[in-house]
């Protein structure tokens, strides 16, 4: 089997392809790199990477050839370079999708794997655990396109026949995340020693999802999903930003004071007071649901990046 991964040497596109290669499906790659690679050195001589722009449609259709799936993750991330650029993230994602739908048209690829977002529920996440059929509320330029794509993946399955499944990741975490996002920042803050910097009160909740269970959800879709579905990844469990930062702390051992800082204007879109999913439909489809507690995911984490016994 054969498939392309465009953004697959982002974090979450490293681990999917490192699985799908230890798996023995031939991995095509297409990334900007302009985050950097973050795929595994053991694995590049086994992949096709090519550098390049998921706006690039002649590109992306030349490297769709014989794909029998396309897993769609290229896309800007991290709130404040999101926030600085709305209309390249807006560009990125509806360009770089319809490209990607042409693609799996022209070359018969069977399905299309689409990374969307848990921002998509924006503030209707405040009240409870949500799933796919609450009505959603999406505010930023990201959550917008993302949701747009959602709703243009569905017209194509019911016009062109092109299957797809839109995941929205709620919080994913794990080895080789950039300091973009908050546990590698907390991480860090705490390992220098330096104070660790909380927006707000910190009592606004997020579902952190580990990247292995997220990858695990993502490919057992892909083998079962018919038609064009969107589902949650979500962990279930819920933390604040305080405790999470409290925990990180006493995990490294820390003198770090926990400083709490008023969140910049560009980010307030992007903050919610509770955010927490539920993978029911997951675990109907599936049979899995991710379920590692958040404790004990910061604690394999911290093992593995700094080698502790």
């Amino acid at each position: 089997m054969k498939v392309l991964i465009t953004g697959g040497a982002g974090f979450i596109g490293s681990h999917l392809t490192a699985y799908l290669t230890y798996k023995g499906v031939e991995v095509v790659v297409l990334d900007n790199l302009l985050r950097g690679n973050k795929i595994e050195d053991s694995i590049l001589d086994k992949i096709n990477l090519i550098q390049g722009d998921v706006r690039d449609q002649d590109l992306v259709i030349k490297l769709a050839e014989n794909c029998e799936y396309i897993y769609h993750l290229a896309a800007i991330l991290g709130v404040d370079v999101v926030a600085d650029n709305p209309v390249e993230t807006m560009e990125t994602e509806v360009e770089g999708t319809k490209n990607v739908v042409y693609a799996a048209l022209k070359q018969g690829v069977k399905k299309v794997i689409y990374a969307s977002t848990s921002g998509v529920y924006g503030h209707s996440a405040i009240e409870k655990s949500v799933d796919e059929d609450i009505m959603i509320d999406p505010r930023t330029s990201y959550a917008m396109a993302k949701r747009y794509n959602e709703i243009y993946l569905k017209a194509m399955y019911e016009e062109r026949g092109l299957e797809s499944i839109s995941l929205r990741f709620f919080n994913v975490y794990g080895p080789r995340q950039d300091d973009r996002m908050v546990i590698p920042r907390f991480f860090e803050q705490a390992l220098k020693n330096e104070p660790i910097t909380v927006f707000g009160s910190g009592k606004q909740t997020r579902d952190f999802t580990s990247v292995e269970e997220t990858i695990i959800s993502l490919v057992k879709l892909t083998e079962i999903s018919k038609g064009a579905e969107i589902f949650n990844i979500a962990n279930e469990t819920e933390m604040n930003i305080l405790e999470l930062a409290i925990h990180i702390k006493e995990l490294t051992q820390s003198s770090s004071e926990i400083k709490l800082i008023e969140s910049p204007a560009n980010r307030y879109d992007y903050e919610v007071e509770r955010r927490v999913g539920s993978s029911e439909k997951l675990y109907k489809a599936t049979g899995f649901k991710p379920n590692t507690d958040i404790r004990i995911g910061l604690k394999n984490l911290h093992e593995t990046l700094y080698q502790i016994n």
